[in-house]
Formats: C-alpha cells, sequence, structure tokens
C-alpha cells in the first residue's frame, strides 16, 4: 500500500505531516440561508485564524424522496412546514456560493463544500474548487464517492458513522483514481460525549490505510480538539455558528467566534510545543539553573590539608561552586588551603583521589 504523508492543493497549502494543523470553520448551513450571514462568519472564521471554510450543498429533489420532502416538519428548528422546505429554506444558490468562495479566496482561505447528491456535486465542480468534503453521511454512498473520485480533486472523507470495513470500500474507490486523500476521524453525535470521542482511533487509521488523518470534531468544547493536534491530526474541523442560540441543529454543537480563536491559538502553541522530540537544557534554562540550583559549600571553617566528610559540607543557592551532582567526588578530598563557612567549593581548591572528570571540571 502505498504510504502519503501530505496532500498539497492548487493553492500551494499542504496538509499533512510536517506542516501546520489545517484547522476548518464547518459553516454548514449555520448562515441559515442567508447569505449576507454567510459572508459574515467567513469574517469570522478568518479573524479567528482557520485555513478553510466549509460549506454544504444539497438538492433536495436528488436528496429526498418525495414521501421525505412532504413530511410535516414543524419543530422548534424547523425553517419551513415540510422537510423540504426546511431544507431548500436552508439553501444558498450556486451562484452566491460562488461569490463566497472568490470572497474566502481574497481572505487567503480554502473554500470547499461537501456535495450530498448528483447535482450538487456537479455545480460545485462547475465553482472549480481544489478541494472535496465528502460526508460521513455520505461515505457508503458508492456511486456518488465514485464521482467524487473521477473529479480527481483532493478530498477529505469524513468518517462517522462508519465502521472499517464501510471505510474499506469508500477508500479503494478514491485511491482506484488517485491518492489525495485525508481521512477524518469523527464521531457524528451532535454534541458527542467526550467518552465517546476516541482520539486514538486516528493512529489506527494512519496505519490502515496510509494516508493523512485529522479529526472532525462535534463536542461542546475545544479541549478534544487541540489534543487531537497534539496527537498529530493533520486537519481539525469544527462546527460554527455566530451564536449558539440561533435556531437549527447544529448551533448548539458548534464554535462560536471567540471559542474558535481560543482553540485556533491553541493549536499553534500546542504545535510549537511538539517541535523538540530529544530532552534539551536549553540556555535560558542554563541561565535559570545557575540561580535557583545549589553549589556545595563549607559547612565550617576548615584548615589546609583537611579531609572533607559529610559533616564540613552542605549545599546553598546560587549554583557558584560545584554542583550537588559531584558530591562522592568531593567527599574524601583534601583540601589545598584553608578555606572559610560557606565558601563555595570549587574544584581547584580540592586534591581529589582520583582526578574529576571532564564533566566535573565544568560544573
Amino acid at each position: 500500500m502505498k504510504q502519503i504523508q501530505s496532500v498539497t492543493l492548487r493553492s500551494g497549502v499542504t496538509i499533512g505531516k510536517g506542516h501546520p494543523c489545517f484547522v476548518v470553520a464547518e459553516i454548514g448551513n449555520n448562515h441559515q440561508g442567508e447569505f449576507d450571514i454567510a459572508r459574515k462568519m467567513i469574517d469570522e472564521a478568518a479573524a479567528a485564524g482557520v485555513q478553510g471554510v466549509k460549506f454544504q450543498k444539497r438538492d433536495s429533489e436528488a436528496l429526498l424522496t418525495r414521501q421525505g420532502r412532504a413530511a410535516p416538519y414543524t419543530g422548534p428548528n424547523s425553517f419551513g412546514p415540510t422537510y423540504g422546505e426546511h431544507r431548500a429554506a436552508l439553501e444558498l444558490s450556486i451562484d452566491q456560493m460562488a461569490r463566497l468562495k472568490a470572497y474566502s479566496e481574497s481572505l487567503g482561505l480554502v473554500f470547499f463544500a461537501s456535495a450530498w447528491d448528483d447535482p450538487s456535486l456537479a455545480q460545485i465542480l462547475d465553482l472549480d474548487v481544489e478541494l472535496l468534503k465528502i460526508s460521513s453521511a455520505e461515505l457508503v454512498n458508492v456511486p456518488l464517492v465514485r464521482k467524487y473520485a473521477k473529479a480527481e480533486i483532493p478530498v477529505i472523507l469524513s468518517t462517522g458513522m462508519s465502521g472499517l470495513d464501510d471505510i474499506d470500500v469508500a477508500m479503494s474507490e478514491i485511491r482506484t483514481v488517485h491518492d489525495d486523500v485525508i481521512l477524518l476521524h469523527c464521531n457524528s453525535t451532535y454534541p458527542c460525549p467526550e467518552e465517546h470521542i476516541g482520539l486514538p482511533v486516528m493512529d489506527a487509521l494512519r496505519e490502515r490505510y496510509g494516508v493523512p488523518v485529522g479529526y472532525s470534531g462535534h463536542e461542546k468544547g475545544i479541549g478534544p480538539s487541540v489534543a487531537a493536534a497534539a496527537l498529530g491530526a493533520c486537519v481539525v474541523e469544527r462546527h460554527f455558528t455566530l451564536d449558539k442560540t440561533l435556531k437549527g441543529t447544529d448551533h448548539q454543537a458548534s464554535l462560536e467566534p471567540a471559542q474558535l480563536a481560543a482553540m485556533v491559538t491553541m493549536i499553534r502553541e500546542v504545535e510549537k510545543a511538539v517541535q523538540v522530540k530529544g530532552k534539551v537544557v536549553f540556555p535560558d534554562e542554563q541561565a535559570a539553573a545557575k540561580k535557583l540550583r545549589k553549589c556545595i559549600v563549607f559547612s565550617r571553617d576548615l584548615p589546609a590539608g583537611h579531609i572533607l566528610t559529610e559533616a564540613d559540607l552542605t549545599t546553598r543557592c546560587p549554583r557558584v561552586g560545584v554542583s550537588p551532582v559531584h558530591w562522592d567526588e568531593v567527599l574524601g578530598a583534601a583540601l589545598n588551603r584553608s578555606v572559610k563557612h560557606e565558601e563555595p567549593v570549587q574544584w581547584d581548591t580540592l586534591s581529589l583521589t582520583q582526578p574529576a572528570c571532564a564533566d566535573a571540571a565544568s560544573s
């Protein structure tokens, strides 16, 4: 199986190992079907520091049966008396999405979308996008997955509601055509309880499929999403809203602008925090050690020639003499000269029964 470390988009953005986590604001339908709200959400997402904004596109007639479209939908989150009218009310036209794409790209953002049916995918492809997203719901829709693959555009594939057998099928369909695919570990519960998130699954997906793996989160907070970045997620995608109290089923599992900005800041902090792989004592630490760590000092006045015992020594700050790490080497040494109480021990004050090691001489 071919191992893919990263995927590079047409704009030059690279997603994968060795590159910054690609943070996505999933706007979805949280724009309430209003162009001006969608544009404001793009502004807020850009201000929060994300790299991508994602929308959704549906064609009700291609998505739903006649019965499904006619089903009553009158709950508190309804935008129409039937489910078909509700869905239609939340849709932006493809012309509006084209304008939002241009606006997003003017802000340096990657614009992409998940298409939930054949006509919607055709419309999204007509926008000349550089990235596609297959939603968790459509992962098992083999004919639609094949159309995504044949577009030969990098694909993000979300894996909520899916076992490995289902993911195997979808991945096989895509990789028959190309290898520019990124998997997102996901639990499609809205909101998802923390104990059901399962961040270590990302490692299992990397090992099984040999492609970059990220995380699509539906939890209420931001901790698991930041932890996902620490565990190597190449993408972190979160639903985004201007106000959690707005009407709609996704808002409560979405992040408001301040939360999104806080998450991005934490992810960038985490990325810096995992850069050093080996134990290193940095210059600033060395300066702190000189102030905070102790050295060996004489606990009383002593004459030249005295053989040092435990009773003759103690430790004090700052470290201006021999480090206590060399305590056993100092014990038993003879004094070359007389010394005073609390005078720091220096190597040239001592006659050692064995020569001090090179490290000791520099301490």
